[in-house]
Formats: C-alpha cells, structure tokens, sequence
C-alpha cells in the first residue's frame, strides 16, 4: 500500500489541470449537494477504501503487519474525520466503504478474529453515521466455508449490505469449486460483491510490470479484474450462481472493453471452452456483472456505456487514493441524460446496496 499511495500521488499530480480532481485533504466547508434537472439526487460512491486500526493488537506479531503498518493512520484509517470533509468537498451523500483484501494469508484462527473485528467496526462507523455510509463485509476468503459464515453474519447481524473481495486468493482463482459455498451464500442473501484487485502473481506482481510507469497499478491492477472475471464467466462459476451480483473495479479492467474478442472465441470453431456457456461473454454485463467509472476520459466512458449498459454502471473514486474521477466527469458527460447520470452516480447503488432514498 505505501508504495501505491506514492504512485497515486504522482499520477494526480501530473493529471493536474486535466482531469477534475478528488479533492482529497479539502478543508472544511460548505458541503457540496448534486441537482441534476433541478431537482436534488443523491450520490454514492462504491469505491472507497478503509482500514481498521484496531487491527494493529491482532497482527503486530504476524506476518501480516508489515501490510497493516503503513494504513494505521491518515485518511485511509476508519474513525478520520477528514472523510467526511472530503466527501463534502466532493458531493459524495454516501460511501459504500470496504477493507481492501490483505489478509488472506491467515490461518483460520486469526482469520476469525481479524475479520470479526473489521466487520464490527465497519458496523459501528456505519451506524455512527447512517445517512452517510454504508458498510461492505470483509471475509475470509481462504477458508471458504468460514467467509459464507462470515458473510451471513455480517448482513443479518451487523446490517453490512454486501461484501469486498478480491480477484484471487494466493494464487487461487476464485472459479475453483472449492470457493463455491461463498458464492452460493452470496447468491441466497441477494447482496452486492465489490471486487477490487490486490497483489496476485502473474497481474499486479508480474516481473515484466517492474520499471517506470508504476505498471503493476496501472496495467497490472484492471488485468488482475480482467482474469477474475474471466475465469468466472469461462468456467461456469456466473452460470453455476446466477443470482450474484458482482461490480469490479477500475471498469471491469478491460474486458467490458474488448468483450468483443471473447465473443469471437465463442463463435469460432476454437471456441470449445464456450460450448457450455448459457449467454455470450460480454452478456454477463447485461445481468450478474457491474463496474465503476474509474475509466478517465470521456471517450472511454462513452464506449463502456454503449458496451455494459446504465443500469449495470456506478460511480467509483478510489477514496481515498488521489485519482481524478470527481462527479463532474460523470455530471458533464454529453452523450449521458439527466436519468442516465443520476443512475450511474447514484440510483443504481441506492437500489443495489438497499440504501434509504
């Protein structure tokens, strides 16, 4: 993590001037309120990181401190208030706020422990301040019954409204049967996945992403989303389940993009993979699949709206990772209408996540 807040740093910086920014670290002030058409509409933001300090007794003796260390403190740490400054600043109503993965190298029993802390915490902040965030589970993805548990317990007891995993689990695609209990509960609670990519070999830790460029984010971050989500569609796990709801980060990577060529694959006599596949590739996107708006430029984002859809598209920013992606970008786009922008910055999460409208 300290070494991507560094990166993240820099790029914002030299996006200055061209891109409306996040307005991270913003003092205090009048909070900003959207109207679209006139008329008030609430915003979401479904990307946004935190981490729990209370962590620290947990894994200070553990291979995991090194990961917690750095997130201890400042705005990524669960309890500051200049979260709530910066979503003034920003016209964020709420935030669907989650725990990045990294802890699932941990034995069951700390895996217990570590998880139930989080997800008490996440609760308590959430109902602390109910009319500005809503709180997505963390779970234990590595013991896959455990995580089932883990998530039921979070929605029916701790009023979580869904959880954040990630794309792979120490070198385990999330399609292997073996993680099939977790999504069957994810399936019968009806509750949104937030996906978002952590270090995985061969992605994000591929050698050949090493040098300038901070690649292991920038490319490495949407492929590991691009594999995930591929592997779930190829292999049957969307087909198996298909009552999730799944949103990746950064767009869905590149396949919502390129979904084309998977297409392709399935059309052509090479396409034997396909043959057991109840829809097409990029067809998930109309159902089970959504992604956020971290794509940048407006050309990129009309393209992912002729491609997925509005209604499988919400807003996302990285808080609180300096990216910018403020409101404005989806506000101005030309080619969106006024229901359509309030869909994508707001309605779609508020219908997904159960929030009060």
């Amino acid at each position: 993590m300290p070494n991507r807040r560094e990166f993240l740093k820099n790029a914002a910086g030299a996006a200055a001037g061209v891109f409306i920014g996040g307005q991270i670290g913003a003092p205090p002030g009048k909070r900003r309120e959207l109207f679209i058409g006139g008329r008030r509409v609430k915003t979401v933001d479904a990307h946004a990181h935190c981490f729990v300090p209370e962590v620290w007794d947990l894994v200070k003796d553990t291979p995991l401190a090194a990961a917690a260390r750095n997130n201890l403190t400042g705005n990524i740490a669960l309890g500051n208030p200049q979260r709530l400054t910066d979503m003034d600043a920003q016209g964020i109503d709420y935030q669907a706020i989650n725990v990045n993965a990294w802890g699932y190298s941990a034995d069951r029993a700390l895996a217990r422990d570590l998880i139930k802390l989080q997800n008490e915490k996440l609760s308590q902040w959430c109902a602390k301040h109910p009319d500005r965030f809503v709180g997505m589970a963390t779970v234990a993805l590595q013991h896959p019954d455990l995580a089932a548990d883990q998530l039921d317990e979070a929605v029916k007891k701790l009023g979580l409204r869904g959880a954040a995993i990630g794309g792979s689990v120490e070198g385990q695609e999330l399609s292997d049967r073996k993680f099939d209990p977790f999504w069957a509960k994810a399936e019968q609670l009806g509750v949104l996945l937030f996906m978002h990519p952590q270090a995985a070999p061969g992605t994000t830790q591929n050698p050949r992403l090493q040098g300038k460029g901070g690649l292991g984010n920038t490319i490495g971050n949407p492929l590991e989303t691009t594999v995930f989500l591929s592997h779930l569609i190829f292999e049957g796990t969307l087909d198996r389940f298909p009552g999730l709801k799944i949103c990746a980060a950064h767009a869905g990577g590149y396949l919502p993009s390129y979904s084309g060529r998977s297409d392709a694959l399935c059309g052509r006599g090479g396409g034997a993979d396909c043959k057991a596949l109840k829809k097409k590739p990029s067809e998930y996107f109309k159902e089970q699949l959504y992604i956020d708006t971290m794509i940048f430029h407006e050309e990129g984002l009309r393209h992912l709206f002729a491609e997925v859809g509005v209604s499988h598209m919400v807003y996302g920013t990285d808080y609180p990772f300096d990216w910018p992606i403020g409101i404005d970008f989806v506000l101005n786009a030309p080619f969106l209408s006024n229901s359509q922008k309030e869909a994508i910055l707001g309605g779609n999460l508020i219908r997904l996540l159960r929030i009060a409208s």
